[in-house]
């Protein structure tokens, strides 16, 4: 009969209980979902930089002469502005004849087209930047540069994202907790612990395309927060 007792009272207080519980646990179903924005504006660390420009000649030999004559002038050009021998590189002549090409066009002036590329891979951007601003230099030395050429575009890029990353995600997730903050206040509760955080892609892109070399890097967070009275 006393172990009856104790059962029925423990059932009893349970019961009592149980409205608290449920209650309780609804309570940490209520969130709010948040995103934070991070956004830097960086410098390339890495440029390469493909010079090409055009011969015409009805002269084979005579062709490839003034190819590696202009070739030199190029690789004496980039050093002038800082550059060394391990970060220049010259491509092989591209020679195309119109006699032996069945769709050429025979009105050509010349019988001979030689492509040149001269490709330049460095981290040194300034250099780079100082000597585009003096390609009138080559001009006036007879050379005729292929602007926006889309086989050997010019590539600035950053690399060092990694160094990066974590100040930008930790400002991320800032930005999403002060969003669920205010969020909470606007609510009349307030947060409680993260229920889940999912960080986004980085992306970087060309702030504007008139300077390649200033990259913008984007990362987005997402956070679900618990929300609590």
């Amino acid at each position: 009969m006393k172990k009856a007792l104790i059962i029925g009272a423990a059932m009893v207080i349970a019961a009592a209980m149980l409205p608290l519980s449920v209650a309780k646990l609804k309570s940490y179903d209520r969130t709010v979902d948040v995103k934070g924005l991070c956004e830097k504006e960086v410098k390339a660390d890495k440029v390469i930089w493909p010079i090409t420009y055009k011969e015409m000649s009805d002269d084979l030999s005579a062709l490839l002469k003034q190819t590696d004559a202009n070739n030199a002038r190029i690789v004496e050009f980039l050093k002038s502005g800082g550059l060394n021998d391990s970060e220049i590189t010259v491509g092989t002549p591209k020679v195309s004849d119109k006699f032996a090409s069945e769709y050429g066009n025979n009105d050509r002036l010349f019988r001979y087209l030689s492509t040149n590329v001269v490709t330049v891979c460095t981290s040194n951007v300034d250099a780079v930047l100082a000597l585009q601003a003096r390609q009138s230099e080559l001009m006036k030395k007879g050379l005729t540069l292929s602007e926006n050429d889309w086989e050997n575009p010019l590539q600035f890029k950053f690399e060092a994202l990694n160094d990066i990353k974590p100040e930008m995600i930790e400002e991320a997730t800032a930005n999403a907790r002060e969003a669920a903050e205010k969020f909470a206040k606007d609510s009349g509760s307030r947060i409680g612990k993260i229920k889940t955080a999912t960080q986004g892609t980085f992306s970087i892109e060309n702030r504007d395309s008139n300077t390649p070399h200033l990259k913008r890097v984007r990362v987005v967070t997402y956070v679900t927060y618990y929300l609590r009275h």
